[in-house]
């Protein structure tokens, strides 16, 4: 794509932005064109979403100059000025009212409507965008917002952001919009978002899965250390480079893992949502996978799991013979203690390991802690800060150590690498393989097919029901596809 300076809708001229001790944008120049999608990657804390809440005026810069549709932007800048230029942003955390229907939730974010049909106007408006991006979405305007699963959620806030408003669109910011989303759901928006750029519209694509940077966007940024490092039209690049840029040496998003040689031991859990179901059996030892389009009951079979007495049967036949530990997708609901600091956060689950005789050793526990945010590179430069002041992937990596450090023989992940970046996705790989081979169990549901294929077998599940069962030699995309389909199964 070729532009020129003077038809830039947004530049940045050497940005930064501190936090406390913390310079999480550090001299970041861009410059970013009518009909253009802009991949930007980079690991957890690189300054990729500070610089999006700069842009979308959640956040002022205290260096550098922002300029807007051809005007430098002054102290004024806040969220209402970027929406009246026509500058959207969906967050990685999600931004919607738990307690309300997508109605009412579209309501609070357009001024167009009557007294009396206010209501019906805005669902209509959010389902007409969500028809035009996610077909057969299944969601409906009166829904509330807490009932959805994840993957539901986030539709509707991208859906949102696309829906025609009281100022023109020009711009949207999507930071890791598909991290939620099943494959289905994923392609159906990245191909609506190359629609969005061919008429003129402009997209800054944020995302760990460096094949929708490649496939999808016509420039991709790199960013480290809150610095742009690495600027190319996707024409003039490669995975390979990106990723080297990245400073990370894991390229080849093919890559499968090695089959794993090994003897399951005896059976730790059985468990089914439906009596008629097929039962999931995992053994001692196992990387057992669970896959199927999002929503279909996965989550709520591994939360069963959880809640599992040990050595006690419910009335399905469902058993448990371990003790488990959660690793939660949906972190903010789930996962973190957010008044809470990261130490504490992390250290949660294996304070017993820290001490004797009901004393806690604050030095054990700090030892514990070190260990883990070395092993999983958790960016801060004070664990007793907030967790909050991680950005959502560190958060993430939080979460994984409080379960993998944790003396329970079975892990239960749900989609559990959601907004982390590649170098770490790869560390967790390698750790749950090594911890496996060791003898423990691992349950891990997943909305990235790549993922998949480090697990041993993968149940696959349809409207709450296991429909079918994939050895891991036997794997691949059309077989994953077929058994989502009761019609095709």
């Amino acid at each position: 794509m070729t532009s020129t300076a003077d038809a830039a809708f947004v530049q940045t001229e050497k940005i930064g932005k501190t936090f406390g001790a913390v310079r999480a944008l550090n001299d970041a120049t861009l410059a970013f064109y009518p009909g253009e999608c802009v991949g930007i990657v980079g690991h957890n804390g690189a300054g990729k979403s500070t610089l999006m809440n700069i842009l979308s005026g959640v956040f002022k810069n205290d260096k550098g100059t922002l300029y807007v549709d051809g005007g430098k932007v002054e102290h004024h800048w806040n969220t209402h000025e970027a929406i009246r230029h026509g500058i959207r942003c969906v967050f990685q955390e999600l931004s919607l009212c738990p307690n309300l229907s997508l109605a009412e939730n579209m309501r609070l974010r357009t001024s167009a409507g009557n007294a009396l049909g206010w209501r019906k106007q805005a669902g209509a408006q959010v389902i007409r965008a969500l028809d035009k991006i996610f077909p057969r979405h299944g969601l409906g305007a009166n829904q509330i917002i807490e009932s959805l699963p994840i993957t539901k959620r986030q539709m509707v806030e991208i859906a949102m952001a696309f829906t025609p408003g009281d100022h023109p669109l020009k711009l949207v910011i999507l930071d890791e919009p598909t991290s939620s989303l099943d494959e289905q759901s994923a392609k159906q928006l990245l191909t609506y978002l190359r629609d969005f750029v061919s008429g003129g519209g402009i997209c800054i694509l944020i995302s760990h899965k460096m094949h929708e940077v490649m496939n999808y966007s016509d420039r991709v940024v790199v960013m480290r250390e809150g610095a742009v490092i690495y600027e190319s039209d996707i024409a003039q690049t490669s995975a390979k480079q990106v990723v080297e840029a990245m400073g990370q040496g894991h390229t080849n998003r093919d890559e499968q893992a090695a089959t794993r040689v090994h003897q399951a031991g005896e059976l730790q859990v059985q468990a089914r949502l439906l009596a008629d179901g097929l039962p999931l059996k995992a053994f001692r030892g196992e990387i057992i996978g669970l896959a199927g389009l999002a929503g279909h009951g996965q989550t709520r079979l591994l939360k069963l799991i959880h809640a599992l007495h040990k050595g006690r049967q419910d009335w399905h036949g469902n058993e448990l013979h371990t003790e488990t530990a959660f690793v939660a997708g949906d972190r903010q609901s789930d996962g973190v203690f957010g008044l809470w600091s990261i130490a504490k956060n992390m250290s949660l689950s294996w304070l017993g390991k820290c001490g004797r005789a009901g004393m806690i050793s604050f030095a054990q526990e700090d030892r514990l802690i070190g260990q883990w945010m070395e092993k999983l590179r958790v960016k801060t430069p004070d664990m007793n800060l907030p967790i909050s002041s991680l950005s959502g992937g560190n958060q993430q990596k939080v979460l994984f150590a409080r379960a993998l450090g944790a003396d329970a023989p079975m892990i239960l992940m749900d989609d559990p690498t959601r907004g982390v970046d590649v170098g770490t996705k790869y560390e967790v790989y390698g750790i749950v393989r090594s911890q496996a081979d060791e003898g423990r169990t691992f349950l891990w549901y997943t909305t990235e097919f790549e993922e998949l294929y480090h697990c041993d077998r993968i149940y696959v599940m349809n409207e709450g029901e296991i429909v079918g069962e994939i050895a891991n030699a036997d794997l691949s995309e059309g077989e994953l596809f077929r058994l989502s389909f009761k019609e095709l199964a």
